[in-house]
């Protein structure tokens, strides 16, 4: 018998399928490389851009005293809008944002967007000044009821914006809602 000489693996079927497959993974891999080298990222970048300009610092704005006038409007509001007395002056006292498009007719009526107090019924009043300045302050209002009547007493927030200027200006309340606390739960119950 006469030994054939075995070929290569080269040579073979089976070597040239070999090697066809891993060239063509080869390409394929090279295409997807060239892919994403030439397209690259197109996500958008997070740095924040550079700028040579001076930087925008926040500075608070200065807090003045209440003015009087501020103080006179929201024990006014008080009495007439939240107490639902004398409806025509309260819709006077209040701002365009607080009506939220109630014409004086419609305010009249005393549906109004102002959470109702009995204020007929009030021992005192007391008002903590959270913010003030020359056009806007937002007060805290502690309205506490005569011993005798059966109503909790209430912390609300009331918001003024000063409109006009000059003689002209006037304070009008543009914002008025119950401090309400969180309630904390208890574990242990």
């Amino acid at each position: 018998m006469s030994a054939e000489p075995k070929p290569s693996f080269f040579a073979s079927r089976r070597g040239r399928r070999t090697i066809f497959a891993i060239s063509l993974l080869v390409l394929v891999a090279g295409v997807a490389a060239a892919t994403i080298a030439f397209f690259g990222n197109t996500g958008k970048s997070l740095e924040s851009p550079k700028s040579n300009e001076a930087a925008n610092i926040f500075s608070p704005r200065k807090q003045i005293p209440l003015e009087k006038a501020a103080r006179r409007v929201a024990g006014r509001f008080i009495l007439t809008a939240v107490a639902r007395k004398s409806l025509g002056e309260s819709y006077d006292l209040t701002h365009p944002e607080l009506r939220q498009g109630l014409s004086k007719k419609e305010w009249l009526t005393g549906n109004i967007p102002v959470q109702y107090y009995p204020a007929d019924r009030l021992e005192t009043a007391t008002f903590k000044v959270d913010e003030s300045y020359p056009d806007e302050a937002i007060l805290e209002v502690a309205l506490l009821p005569k011993r005798d009547v059966k109503i909790e007493p209430q912390i609300f927030y009331i918001g003024l914006k000063k409109i006009g200027t000059g003689s002209a200006s006037a304070w009008k309340v543009n914002y008025w809602i119950a401090r309400v606390p969180l309630q904390i739960p208890n574990a242990r119950e």
